[in-house]
């Protein structure tokens, strides 16, 4: 597909983005869990730290989508379609359990990276996969968007969750010693 073969260069640099922050992403958590975690944790965790993982997945897979061989973009749109549906849920799902969790109290930047922006990304990505029959070089922008905003979310969620363990959690365990 022509329409598809367009964005080849765009999908391969963010999905290989996405990929390699995966792997950057666990290394990270191995660390940080290797330290000795209070109680609750593991609810901030899935409130936080396992939503990065997930939006870095969305985008690989979205590259992999996008990057295959369709005949034409029906089948395409409802692979993306359907990315999009089950991110939204699983984003609706998270800002529970941000609410849910007594760990951590967001403020209005998690509030905006951890749950509005999600939301808003598989929205897109749903609302393109509709929209792909009629407007495609319009859905096509509207998913290379939604990819981006996953993975500067997610880029984002990563690094503060790296500079919270360092500068605030490790501060703590020191002056407890």
């Amino acid at each position: 597909m022509a329409a598809l073969a367009a964005w080849q260069n765009f999908y391969v640099i963010v999905g290989s983005s996405a990929g390699a922050l995966i792997g950057l992403q666990f290394v990270v958590l191995s660390l940080v869990t290797a330290r000795q975690t209070p109680q609750g944790v593991g609810e901030a965790g899935g409130a936080f730290a396992t939503p990065t993982i997930v939006h870095f997945g969305a985008v690989l897979g979205l590259a992999g989508i996008l990057t295959a061989p369709w005949d034409g973009i029906e089948a395409a749109a409802v692979s993306w379609g359907l990315v999009g549906l089950s991110g939204f849920v699983y984003a609706l799902v998270v800002t529970r359990r941000m609410r849910a969790q007594d760990v951590y109290q967001p403020e209005f930047e998690d509030w905006l990276f951890h749950s509005v922006l999600p939301i808003a990304a598989y929205s897109t990505l749903a609302v393109s996969a509709v929209a792909a029959l009629s407007l495609l070089r319009e859905a096509l922008f509207g998913v290379g968007a939604a990819a981006l905003v996953l993975l500067f979310a997610g880029i984002h969620n990563a690094w503060d969750a790296v500079t919270y363990h360092v500068f605030v959690k490790s501060k703590g365990s020191e002056r407890a010693r």
